[in-house]
């Protein structure tokens, strides 16, 4: 069977041939259907606009040259009305220029008198391939439509002129626009969010040779009765070929229940610390009343047993004001009192003040060189909790001999400052989850180190507070380096 028969399952390409000649349309007929192909025949143009009318037809042939409407003419209607209709048009000239007309205006291709039926076969063959993959980027884009507008997420794509292209039921809804008409409307036009207008802006502005996920949260909601909803926001330039910016893409997810949730958990966290630590410490001065004699004589396995319930107790505590301090962080508290912070003098009060620490230990703690830095915007409490964390684990986990630094520069918009030691290290199966409450690292050289896990929790906290980041990078028995990225007051 030839490649361009159809099988029964499948419904023939109907071809209608528009001619005032009846040899040259009795002739195309009997090639075509040879093809497999279903034809249909009009004596003029008039006749053909009113099949067309009628029926859909795949391709169309025409002449160009006809009483009454001319093949321009046809050509014409067919591509304002019925645009995946492919038109050849048949010229008796042959000239140069009325093929170039007719493929300006529209034209799929052309063939002139006389022709050969093989030529009538190779063109027609050519405009079905054509026609085919027309309908297979059509179907592509409807079954993608499709997909879009089932997504429990909210998508939103926009031109480079900030013209909404895309926004599927999820979007509108999330954002209190339920079932407008959108299309073609500026972002900022029909939605009031100055969050979301802020993102897509910082997408279109990204450099070619910057990629970068926009992520934000954005709050929906909470007037005239709704209840406030809080959504999670990604924004990202889409781009063509050549890497310049077409547009953007932004999807929406409902984080409300998990913020509700979190700040449940957070509460709940906040109101058993504050019942416990009142009776621990309590216990702690009644135990050091003991230890100290003031209750009686006191027994060497008496002290050492209370000295170990002590210690534990202590833990607990500790544990305690950590869990409090991550309740505050949560809530916000921590990054709401921001102060301009000089990087130099910040990194020096941090090294004289756990410099006896480091020394007790043998211990190198000194700060690398500084470039000139522009100054964070910052919580000072926060930074010291952050700092103080991270110089304290790297003196806990380092062994004697060994050196802890300080160093700082600036990448793009952010203060990088760097704690390097040349302590035990971390494997690598821990660094993903060391971030993680409760979480730490178990081996023969970090067994006997107390600690309750929340250290890094914390950092983190307050580093994503802050609108920065963390990384870490380890090597065992090579040493570790936090780096902390944070915004600077020139961004």
């Amino acid at each position: 069977m030839n490649s361009l028969e159809m099988s029964g399952e499948v419904e023939k390409p109907r071809i209608l041939v528009v001619d005032d000649e009846a040899r040259i349309r009795d002739a195309c007929r009997m090639v075509l259907e040879e093809m497999g192909f279903e034809v249909d025949l009009a004596s003029d143009g008039a006749q053909g606009l009113e099949k067309i009318r009628q029926r859909h037809f795949d391709i169309v042939l025409a002449d160009l040259m006809m009483p009454v409407l001319s093949g321009f003419d046809v050509l014409l209607q067919v591509r304002e009305h019925h645009p995946d209709t492919v038109v050849i048009v048949i010229t008796g000239y042959a000239t140069v220029e009325h093929s170039i007309e007719a493929m300006k205006k529209g034209a799929f291709d052309f063939i002139p008198k006389p022709f050969t039926p093989d030529q009538l076969r190779a063109v027609v063959s050519k405009s079905i391939k054509y026609t085919r993959a027309l309908q297979d980027i059509s179907d592509s884009k409807s079954r993608l439509r499709v997909m879009v507008n089932r997504l429990m997420d909210g998508v939103l794509t926009t031109d480079k002129e900030k013209r909404i292209v895309l926004a599927n039921p999820a979007f509108l809804q999330m954002l209190d626009r339920y079932g407008e008409n959108v299309l073609g409307s500026r972002v900022e036009d029909v939605f009031q969010n100055e969050t979301l207008v802020r993102m897509i802006d910082q997408a279109l502005a990204m450099p070619p040779d910057t990629f970068t996920e926009i992520v934000q949260e954005l709050v929906s909601g909470g007037k005239d009765g709704q209840s406030e909803r809080i959504l999670s926001a990604r924004c990202a330039p889409f781009r063509g070929r050549t890497g310049l910016n077409l547009g953007t893409i932004t999807v929406l997810h409902d984080v409300t229940a998990v913020k509700k949730i979190d700040r449940m958990k957070s509460d709940f966290v906040s109101m058993v610390s504050h019942e416990i630590r009142s009776p621990m410490n309590s216990l702690l001065m009644q135990m050091k009343v003991i230890l100290d004699g003031l209750a009686g004589e006191v027994t060497d396995k008496q002290r050492e047993i209370l000295e170990r319930a002590s210690g534990k107790i202590q833990n607990l505590t500790s544990m305690v004001s950590e869990l409090l301090d991550l309740a505050r962080i949560e809530a916000g508290l921590v990054a709401n009192e921001k102060e301009s912070i000089e990087i130099p003098a910040f990194l020096e009060e941090q090294i004289a003040f756990h410099k006896a620490a480091a020394n007790a230990r043998n211990i190198d703690l000194s700060l690398e060189k500084l470039p000139v830095l522009p100054a964070i915007l910052a919580n000072p409490q926060g930074m010291e909790e952050v700092f103080t964390n991270l110089i304290t684990n790297a003196i806990k986990y380092s062994p004697p001999n060994s050196r802890i630094s300080l160093s700082a520069g600036v990448e793009n918009d952010y203060v990088a400052i760097t704690v390097r030691d040349t302590g035990f290290g971390i494997p690598e199966e821990d660094l993903e989850e060391i971030f993680t409450r409760f979480y730490r690292v178990k081996d023969s050289n970090t067994r006997q180190i107390h600690g309750t896990g929340l250290g890094l929790a914390i950092v983190k906290s307050i580093v994503n507070a802050h609108h920065g980041s963390i990384k870490v990078e380890s090597k065992i028995g090579q040493g570790t380096a936090f780096t902390v990225f944070l915004p600077h007051s020139r961004s």
